[in-house]
């Protein structure tokens, strides 16, 4: 997916050259081609705890969140490519180079940070999908959440992760009725083009809180390993099985990949922005300020759907949660595999051949799915995830700003100074945001 193929100059004899031109792919199929990595992971990223951040966003600070979404774009985009162009020119993930670059500690306090943050992100996934599938069939969540849970794990075990997206990836087109919904409530546009340009920032916990978790879901850690370690599995499928045959990145390479990450991106951000905004015109200006269920979340898609609503709510959170929650397990499983030097870890490979990789997998899963049982609410859940991604994922940033820069590293391709910059920003907002809502 990510280089075109070279056209040959030579037409065959049994090949008129009119059939040749059509034959030759256009730029908008060839854009659709080199989507791949940078888009499966712009889907993840609007995951349930995203849907909820985003939510409780709108529905508690109106049109005044906007802004984030404008904001966070350049950094998340920064970032990811960052972690793409680590995996495509070293052959190897993100945990990988780090424990060839810095000593075991580092490495290891990485993989606990990510750890730590994807096991409460899966946990609260799965109560957001039990939740809403509650809401609209009366089956309880505590009978959801583990069928969710073996669920995934069955898929992963005995399809694959590619057989997933493919299958659920459909229902996440639910999450497109708020850009829908946002343009029939009929916002304030003025007002929402001001917010949308104007950064405003309350120095209070619970607004800093509110905007440490849409940072942390938006630049989340699970996404840092998730893209480099897609970028190998990439030139694995293409049968460059050893790091010296995937090392090296062309500049073709790159620059689809570029368009790969930042077309995955975007979509992420757009979806985003139109969450808060639908949410700040439905809930927020009808009073509804404090979101404590899943039905009350769903009730923003309400001028579109009317009761049709919580249908739309579910789908789009089941489905983004199916996308989600393996994506969360799987970047556990690729960075302690790449820690421990396990040789059999790949979701492209079968069970029986990679059975401690999708032990993490299943482990990851399980240990969520207990969380659950501590009856936490469900909506907080899957805010106070992205808070704590949100907190988590500085010294990460910090990590993949350094590498990445690392001529050592990444020889020609290090970072240029405006991705250095945007880098070095986003770790410094994080950190600062972070710190400032501990100590307000």
């Amino acid at each position: 997916m990510r280089s075109l193929q070279p056209v040959r100059s030579e037409v065959p004899e049994n090949i008129t050259l009119q059939a040749a031109v059509f034959e030759r792919p256009g730029p908008v199929e060839r854009f659709f081609r080199d989507l791949g990595p940078g888009l499966i992971t712009g889907a993840a990223d609007d995951d349930p705890s995203g849907i909820s951040t985003y939510s409780v966003a709108g529905s508690v600070y109106g049109y005044a969140g906007l802004w984030t979404a404008l904001f966070s774009f350049p950094l998340m985009a920064a970032v990811q490519l960052m972690c793409a162009r680590l995996g495509m020119v070293t052959g190897r993930g993100l945990a990988a180079v780090i424990r060839s670059r810095y000593p075991a500690w580092v490495l290891w306090s990485a993989c606990a940070l990510l750890v730590v943050a994807n096991v409460f992100n899966i946990g609260a996934d799965l109560g957001g999908m039990s939740a809403s599938m509650q809401m609209v069939t009366g089956v309880p969540a505590y009978l959801g959440t583990p069928f969710f849970a073996f669920l995934i794990i069955a898929l992963l075990f005995w399809t694959s992760y590619r057989t997933i997206a493919r299958t659920f990836k459909w229902m996440t087109l639910a999450l497109f009725a708020y850009v829908i919904t946002a343009f029939l409530a009929r916002p304030d546009w003025p007002h929402v083009l001001r917010a949308t340009v104007v950064p405003h920032v309350e120095w209070t916990r619970a607004y800093l809180s509110m905007l440490v978790a849409i940072l942390g879901t938006t630049i989340s850690p699970y996404l840092f390993f998730w893209q480099a370690a897609q970028e190998v599995e990439e030139d694995r499928k293409r049968g460059k099985t050893t790091v010296a045959q995937r090392r090296g990145a062309t500049d073709e390479e790159l620059v689809t990949a570029t368009k790969d990450v930042v077309t995955g991106m975007l979509l992420s951000n757009l979806v985003m922005y139109f969450i808060i905004l639908t949410t700040a015109t439905t809930l927020n200006a009808h009073g509804m300020k404090n979101i404590e269920t899943a039905r009350q979340a769903a009730e923003a898609l309400q001028p579109l759907a009317g009761k049709g609503a919580y249908w739309l709510f579910t789908l789009g959170l089941v489905g983004t949660g199916m996308l989600g929650v393996p994506v969360l397990a799987g970047s556990c499983a690729y960075t302690i595999a790449e820690a421990a030097r396990w040789r059999a870890a790949s979701l492209n490979k079968k069970f029986h051949m990679a059975r401690r990789f999708y032990g993490v997998i299943a482990a990851s899963v399980l240990v969520g799915l207990a969380l659950n049982f501590a009856r936490f609410n469900a909506v907080k859940m899957l805010f106070w995830s992205a808070v704590l991604n949100g907190v988590l994922a500085p010294p990460l940033v910090i990590l993949v700003v350094l590498l990445t820069s690392d001529k050592k590293v990444m020889g020609k391709r290090a970072n240029a100074p405006l991705a250095r910059l945007l880098g070095w920003i986003c770790a410094a907002v994080m950190s600062v945001a972070a710190v400032t809502m501990v100590l307000g």
